[in-house]
């Protein structure tokens, strides 16, 4: 289905666009938050890539290959979510921090 094709694509790049910014990042929470964002979208994307597959299943092994994607990817989604819920205040204080180090 075109819609999957279509999430499968914009997940991806979001991954690397969070994962670019995991790397030059230089504070350790917005690193960690960053991280988990990626770490989201990964899940994303691999949860769309399964759900595509199911949609051309033939044999028995393409469905369990797509139930691993999609287990997995939920996965990495449930994981991305606690980490960024963790990690936003500490990212929050630290941006806050780094902003009134250089504005004195």
């Amino acid at each position: 289905m075109p819609i999957f094709v279509i999430f499968i694509v914009v997940s991806f790049s979001f991954y690397l666009f969070y994962k670019v910014k995991e790397v030059r990042s230089r504070a350790i929470y917005e690193k960690n938050w960053l991280s988990s964002k990626a770490k989201l979208a990964l899940g994303l994307f691999l949860t769309a890539f399964g759900l595509n597959i199911f949609t051309m299943v033939n044999t028995k092994p393409q469905l369990w290959v797509a139930i691993i994607f999609c287990v997995y990817g939920l996965f990495l989604i449930i994981a991305g979510y606690k980490r960024y819920k963790y990690y936003l205040p500490f990212a929050i204080e630290e941006a806050e921090q780094h902003k009134s180090l250089h504005k004195a």
